[in-house]
């Protein structure tokens, strides 16, 4: 293995398949479903990529992901991780984690939590473009009325990703989706 080779894995939620992708320092991407991906843009072939079963197992993601997929609270705090973006950017998605499973916060709330209350469309807009959605549990984020908004996997996914958490009172409203 390379440290900069790119590796893949595929589990299942809701039962349709996602795609993890990871190098050895960590997970950088969870990758939709393919009818969600290609909705949402992502049009590189992931297929391509070589699997490597034993590196996902080894960063403990496949069976968080898992139990998380049936249903189960999980935390995926101490998943290394290799996600690449700008410093703004990673401070915006590491700070995801900061929402507990089954809350959620407005877009300004959570700008304000990250001290960022002057940038809430650049945080909405990292938000946009967090490669490890349900992991960087961008779904957590919801529009200043608390409705559900701006999801690029699509506001039923958005909507069944929180149903698992148990939000279950989310209407939607605003874009269905943003593409980046």
């Amino acid at each position: 293995m390379s440290e900069n080779k790119r590796y893949r894995q595929t589990i299942v939620g809701f039962n349709r398949p996602w795609t993890l992708v990871a190098t050895e320092r960590g997970v950088s991407e969870l990758i939709y479903p393919p009818e969600v991906a290609a909705q949402a843009g992502f049009e590189e072939d992931y297929s391509q990529l070589p699997e490597a079963s034993g590196l996902f197992e080894q960063f403990g993601i496949v069976e968080r992901l898992e139990r998380y997929f049936a249903g189960e609270p999980v935390s995926f705090e101490g998943i290394p991780l290799d996600v690449r973006g700008t410093p703004f950017q990673t401070s915006v998605w590491t700070g995801l984690n900061q929402i507990s499973y089954g809350k959620t916060l407005t877009y300004k709330q959570f700008a304000d939590a990250l001290g960022k209350s002057s940038a809430v469309r650049a945080v909405g807009t990292a938000i946009g473009r967090n490669p490890l959605p349900v992991v960087l549990p961008c779904h957590r984020v919801v529009g200043s009325n608390g409705t559900l908004t701006g999801f690029r996997g699509g506001l039923q996914m958005k909507r069944d990703i929180l149903a698992l958490e148990g939000v279950t009172s989310m209407s939607a409203a605003g874009h269905d989706r943003f593409r980046f």
